[in-house]
């Protein structure tokens, strides 16, 4: 695991294992995310990265292992509490059609109780790079899809998490609308302290964002490190073939 100190770690997940009938999701995974890192989950389709995504904010309960969320155990922890202090971005956005941008990017501080939300939604328009004041009254169906993905990144974080789960959030866009929002979460990155958890199955994409990266095959982990160490020591054959497939000979530079 990349550290033995407990405390240091915002998300953790410990021997986690999870079917769906006869299909084997998870098989005895364990995770540690330090606080404030971006850890990306690689791997081919089927192999258990959205699954473990959604054990963090209890989408997804896992048949045995525990989930910890800054040190809790969250199957303890009432799950709509917890996903309403997780940020979350699904594939497709899932924004509210018979909304506004504006009050999509406020649910969750609706939700919360919280005080100055058309402020706040504001704010987080103006992060991910929306006017509020151009885009705010617009309908989801008159944006782009690369327009809608960034209010649903708004919308994870208006009430300002701590964590933020990422789930393919990039993956249905065309390279160059995908390219101006790696970009943007890049910037973002730069200005939040949100830890993160990004799935994603462009090898190339998570070099570029992630200060981790998990490869997962077959519901295992079969590395997690650092982007230079997983080019320059892979640590198994899976890795290995990962690597020359995607043509990643170094790693990349944000």
């Amino acid at each position: 695991m990349l550290s033995p100190t407990q405390d240091r770690f915002a998300l953790a997940a410990e021997h986690v294992s999870k079917r769906f009938g006869a299909i084997v999701a998870l098989d005895g995974v364990s995770l540690d995310v330090p606080n404030g890192a971006c850890i990306a989950l690689v791997g081919e389709s089927g192999s258990g990265k959205s699954t473990l995504l959604r054990c963090f904010n209890r989408l997804v309960d896992p048949d045995s292992g525990v989930v910890r969320v800054d040190g809790a155990d969250v199957a303890a922890t009432d799950p709509v509490h917890l996903r309403r202090r997780i940020g979350y971005v699904p594939q497709d956005g899932g924004l509210l059609p018979h909304w506004r941008v504006q009050r999509n990017v406020e649910l969750v501080l609706r939700l919360n109780g919280n005080e100055a939300t058309t402020e706040r939604a504001a704010t987080a328009l103006s992060l991910v790079g929306l006017d509020p004041s151009r885009f705010g009254d617009r309908w989801p169906s008159e944006l782009s899809g690369g327009q809608r993905q960034r209010v649903a990144i708004a919308r994870a974080l208006a009430a300002e998490p701590d964590v933020l789960l990422l789930d393919e959030p990039f993956g249905a866009l065309d390279a160059i609308t995908r390219s101006e929002l790696q970009d943007a979460f890049i910037a973002l990155r730069a200005r939040i302290r949100a830890t993160s958890v990004l799935v994603t199955h462009d090898l190339h994409e998570a070099m570029l964002l992630a200060t981790h990266i998990a490869v997962m095959h077959r519901g295992r982990i079969e590395q997690c490190a650092r982007p230079d160490e997983l080019v320059g020591a892979p640590a198994t054959e899976y890795v290995q073939t990962l690597l020359r497939r995607a043509r990643v000979t170094h790693a990349v530079s944000a």
